[in-house]
């Protein structure tokens, strides 16, 4: 009943996760993409009244007409709309399912006894270590005489979120590594906005109903925090799915994927935003493709492992599915995290083995992430084992 029960919570938030950070997100993308469109206005009252731009635009049937003040309008609205709940809900959904899965399932999905001996209490530790470190870290680069110099802060950051991959990859699971890359990543676009942003339209906004004109300060500063979560946004998203991909989590410089894949994000982010002033230059998307085309080749699948085992049959095949592989994939998982197979994929027959061979090579032999952390202990001879067998032919010895 627990593992149900966590299940539920699992679908339940991440399902609220995934709804929150598209709002979010998607907020995030349209004032880009307003601030980055803006004309100067057309008629001279506007601009006598203090705007700075102004966009009209046409979407769901009808006209819009956006402005932006070069400071604050000389009285405030009685409405002004905040964009903040769609970030803090984002991160507060997010930390949930990182403590769920990932921090209550430490055993299961985030330590690798092959990469760290590591207790659930050391792991766990440190992964929050890293995440309350990866913002006092970025905040002070920010406030420091580089974060003013743009290719120097873009530089020092990248060499630090080089770092964060490969130290990650160095304590962790490949999965587990991963999805706290991105919890770094998004614990730091967050911090952006509840320590940065949001205080600095507060004080905009107490200052202009006062009367008093804004000081420019609060809104340099969270005009640079915005921009640099813009910049993360798309490493974030490939890391929310990269559990699904293996190939890349599980590679052995899973690290340099990381860091390759993220770099390609953040390029054709860079793309996108100068394309919007009009400016865009295609050499950050050709950089983007080539990292991208480079990193598929380097991960080509290969089976490296040799048997010395003579032919392997298929009932070896069988004991070592049946004894590895069958405690979470069965009708009736054994394994307490799991109430029901993950994927639905079963091996409680010979015909399901039969047909899932390639599935099970592949995450036995090739990315060797299965069994999970590797919780059933299966040996490199048996895996040696279902390489051979699924080499000849992946058969069965009925008729």
């Amino acid at each position: 009943m627990e593992a149900y029960i966590v299940d539920w919570l699992n679908m339940l938030v991440r399902w609220a996760h995934f709804i929150t950070g598209i709002a979010w997100i998607g907020s995030s993308f349209y004032f880009i993409w307003l601030d980055n469109h803006l004309e100067a206005p057309a008629e001279k009252a506007s601009a006598d009244r203090g705007v700075g731009g102004e966009i009209w635009s046409v979407h769901g049937g009808g006209f819009y007409h956006a402005q932006k003040y070069k400071s604050a309008p000389a009285e405030l609205p009685d409405t002004l709309h905040w964009f903040k709940w769609e970030a803090y809900t984002t991160w507060l959904s997010g930390m949930f399912l990182l403590v769920l899965v990932y921090w209550y399932g430490a055993e299961v999905y985030l330590i690798d006894p092959a990469v760290a001996g590591l207790s659930p209490l050391e792991a766990v530790s440190i992964a929050a270590a890293f995440i309350v470190g990866g913002w006092i870290v970025y905040d002070l680069l920010c406030r420091s005489p580089i974060g003013s110099n743009e290719k120097a802060f873009s530089l020092v950051l990248l060499v630090l979120v080089s770092l964060l991959a490969w130290g990650l990859c160095q304590l962790f699971s490949g999965r587990g590594a991963y999805i706290h890359f991105g919890v770094v990543l998004g614990t730091i676009m967050v911090g952006n906005v509840f320590f940065v942003i949001i205080p600095g339209q507060r004080q905009m906004v107490a200052r202009a109903a006062r009367g008093e004109a804004p000081d420019p300060a609060p809104a340099i500063r969270a005009k640079q925090r915005s921009v640099h979560n813009t910049y993360f946004t798309l490493p974030v998203l490939f890391v929310m799915t990269s559990n699904h991909f293996a190939m890349t989590y599980a590679n052995e410089y899973n690290w340099a994927v990381l860091i390759a894949i993220s770099l390609a994000g953040a390029l054709i982010r860079i793309y996108f935003v100068a394309r919007h002033k009009g400016n865009a230059s295609l050499l950050p998307v050709i950089i983007a493709a080539f990292l991208i085309l480079a990193v598929s080749f380097v991960i080509v699948p290969k089976s490296t492992l040799a048997s010395a085992h003579g032919d392997t049959s298929f009932a070896d095949v069988r004991r070592i599915v049946h004894e590895r592989c069958t405690t979470c994939h069965s009708a009736n998982p054994t394994h307490p995290a799991f109430p029901a197979a993950p994927g639905g994929v079963e091996f409680d027959s010979d015909a399901q083995i039969i047909a899932e061979a390639l599935r099970i090579h592949q995450q036995t032999v090739i990315t060797r992430v299965m069994p999970i952390g590797n919780l059933t202990k299966i040996s490199d001879d048996e895996r040696a084992m279902i390489d051979q067998w699924f080499q000849a032919g992946a058969e069965s010895e009925q008729p």
